[in-house]
């Protein structure tokens, strides 16, 4: 039986590369979404839905949005994938690099992209809402002259020609997503992995040296936090929810942890427990 994975943007997107690779020894189906939010709905309709949702970028940062959206959508976090985002400048075959007036894209993507985007003067750069969906409405409406970045992926499925591969500026360029579902779904599909690293997120009491005692607890079990995020409490000025992710290699004494930190904080949740994921070349 064939897994659905919901995305956020269409064949050929990021997204759709990313689960892929994740399940690349299944076969899946992918369930197209317009925003982040409708992948949780979808799920939240058929818990038998998977999700991939990126959430931080080795550019741009990370996507404050989905942390939250996770956080309140009480689905669990099943695995990883850190992608290395390559991108193209495709248009309609026979097209020539100086033919292109208009490139389009998502504004990322454009931003990635600047000193590529400087070799083209004459060329209008036009944000869009992503970069698959760019290169199918050029080859849809056959926009003689216009060029939108992309990957690969979405060069082939929409029948587009590569003028130009590899134009990020900076080669380093990762998205890590996460794969999340319903979480008796979850736990089913997680019984027999082997984890290593958790995502979880809590809030602290607005008092002096509150972190602090938090990250000694942490390190006294030997846990590795590999990234920290705060977001801002809407409503309890000055107070943050943390999300953290920590890796380890001893499962009980991260559940140790957990319960030497929790007196210490408030509103703790485990959004997931899981492998971590490969990172593509």
């Amino acid at each position: 039986m064939k897994k659905k994975v919901a995305i956020q943007g269409i064949a050929g997107s990021y997204h759709d590369v990313a689960a892929r690779n994740y399940f690349e020894e299944e076969e899946i189906e992918i369930i197209d979404c317009n925003t982040f939010r409708d992948v949780v709905a979808t799920i939240k309709k058929d818990p038998s839905v998977l999700g991939m949702m990126a959430i931080e970028n080795t550019i741009a940062g990370s996507l404050l949005q989905n942390h939250e959206l996770i956080r309140e959508s009480g689905l669990s976090i099943i695995g990883e994938y850190k992608l290395r985002i390559s991108h193209s400048l495709v248009a309609l075959p026979g097209t020539t690099i100086h033919d292109i007036t208009e490139v389009n894209s998502h504004p990322i993507a454009l931003m990635q992209c600047t000193e590529f985007l400087d070799t083209l003067p004459n060329a209008k750069v036009v944000e869009k809402e992503d970069t698959a969906m760019s290169a199918r409405h050029i080859a849809e409406k056959q926009l003689k002259g216009h060029a939108a970045i992309c990957g690969k992926r979405a060069a082939e499925i929409y029948n587009m020609e590569v003028l130009a591969e590899g134009i990020e500026t900076n080669k380093r360029n990762f998205t890590r997503f996460l794969a999340i579902a319903d979480r008796w779904v979850a736990d089913e599909m997680l019984k027999h992995v082997d984890k290593n690293k958790a995502s979880v997120v809590f809030a602290l009491p607005h008092t002096s040296g509150s972190l602090s005692k938090v990250l000694s607890v942490l390190s006294f079990y030997d846990l590795n936090l590999s990234k920290i995020q705060s977001l801002p409490i809407i409503g309890r000025e000055w107070e943050y929810l943390f999300y953290i992710n920590l890796t380890f290699t001893d499962y009980l004494r991260y559940k140790q942890a957990l319960d030497a930190i929790r007196p210490l904080t408030k509103d703790l949740k485990i959004l997931g427990e899981y492998a971590e994921g490969k990172q593509s070349v």
